[in-house]
């Protein structure tokens, strides 16, 4: 299954990009439309207003994207992710110009 670094912003309970949002490690299935996060299984949903997976277990839907190097994650708030640990050194090396482990070649 593919990893990748990730920003990761729950919707759920929140009024436009004001809930929680990370940057970490996430792992697709093969075919993409499943996501684990976080011990979440997050399921793929086409038609979601404001978001594009759901936890399969609680219903919570969250955006899922790559990061961007100028930090505008938020499209409506400039609220910064909280990076987990084992993606800091990555993302950093992201920010400063290299590529994304996983997504080196696209």
């Amino acid at each position: 299954m593919p990893d990748r670094i990730m920003y990761v912003q729950l919707k759920t309970g929140y009024d436009l990009d004001r809930g929680p949002s990370w940057v970490g490690w996430v792992r697709f299935s093969k075919t993409w439309k499943t996501a684990y996060f976080h011990g979440r299984t997050l399921r793929r949903w086409p038609g979601m207003f404001d978001a594009n997976f759901f936890d399969a277990d609680s219903g919570e839907e969250f955006w899922l994207s790559g990061p961007k190097r100028d930090r505008t994650d938020g499209r409506y708030s400039r609220q910064q992710p909280e990076v987990d640990e084992d993606a800091r050194e990555a993302y950093e090396a992201f920010l400063q110009g290299g590529s994304l482990p996983g997504k080196e070649r696209g």
